[in-house]
């Protein structure tokens, strides 16, 4: 065989497995997305047959400056998680902290709203099929919001520490990849909930 047809020929790269712990974050990603599909399909199904007040259309107010918080930490968390690769740990740990924030500050509306809900209108869970399939689905996505929160908290404590450094970029990335997943899943809950739902 010739020289040219020798360089020619392309020699295969050596096949590498994926860092695991992304494999299994998309594998919870997965399963968490299918819980969330049940709750966002029941709500669809049970919206407008409840047969007493209060309403979707009566009590709800769209949150869109605690939407605009939990969307914009999406982009805090993979800057900050970019920060972290290229060893800049005071970015890292400025971002990291305001994506905890801005994590915070939609927890807290989400607190707000509820407490609105509850004292101001009566709706609680076991109110109508309205007020259970929203908690049941709004409260689902809290939790993970919730659990998202404490988690990046402890990545900040490390950090704060001086326990964190470029070579724990791939274990702050995939927790950047929940982040992701639960700022997509609110796209969904918002549109089905103060949007189509009203």
């Amino acid at each position: 065989m010739s020289a040219a047809a020798t360089s020619l020929v392309e020699i295969p790269q050596a096949w590498t497995l994926p860092y695991r712990g992304k494999v299994a974050m998309a594998c919870l990603i997965i399963a968490e997305s299918a819980i969330f599909t049940i709750f966002v399909v029941a709500y669809l199904f049970y919206l407008g047959k409840s047969l007493t007040g209060p309403t979707s259309s009566e009590v709800l107010e769209t949150p869109i400056f605690f939407t605009i918080c939990l969307l914009s930490s999406s982009v805090t968390v993979h800057l900050a998680s970019k920060s972290l690769e290229r060893n800049n740990r005071p970015a890292f740990l400025a971002l990291w902290s305001l994506t905890i924030i801005l994590g915070g500050l939609f927890l807290f509306g989400t607190g707000e709203e509820w407490h609105r809900l509850i004292y101001e209108h009566g709706l609680t869970i076991s109110t109508n099929l309205f007020g259970t399939t929203y908690y049941s689905l709004v409260g689902l996505h809290a939790f993970h919001v919730t659990a998202g929160l404490i988690m990046l908290t402890v990545v900040l404590i490390f950090g704060l520490a001086g326990r964190l450094d470029k070579d724990q970029f791939r274990r702050v990335d995939v927790l950047a990849l929940y982040w992701h997943f639960v700022d997509a899943v609110w796209v969904i809950v918002f549109t089905v909930v103060y949007i189509v739902g009203r």
